[in-house]
């Protein structure tokens, strides 16, 4: 399934939701109305992020803003596969703890 240049989700595994490709200002808004409707649509408690090849902190504002949503609806969804520069970008921007 793609909805944007460069991004794509894996909703293939029932358990988790993988997204690939890059996440950035470009394709933020579509990627984050994908992986939020993908989460409150399915039964995925597992965002995995290892096939992210490049994000800039409007890529982590739509992973960040998808996951909260989820949690206010009920749903416990953890990240996993988190690259080292998104992780990195995480702790500078300090919001990395929310994604643990």
């Amino acid at each position: 399934m793609s909805t944007a240049p460069d991004f794509r989700l894996d909703t293939g595994t029932s358990a988790t939701l993988g997204v690939s490709g890059a996440l950035g200002f470009d394709n933020a808004a579509a990627a984050w109305q994908a992986i939020r409707s993908a989460l409150l649509a399915g039964s995925a408690t597992r965002l995995d992020l290892s096939g992210v090849s490049h994000c800039d902190s409007a890529g982590l504002a739509c992973v960040l803003a998808a996951t909260a949503e989820a949690g206010q609806r009920g749903r416990v969804v953890r990240v996993t596969g988190m690259p080292a520069g998104m992780r990195a970008l995480a702790t500078v921007c300090e919001v990395d703890r929310l994604l643990s």
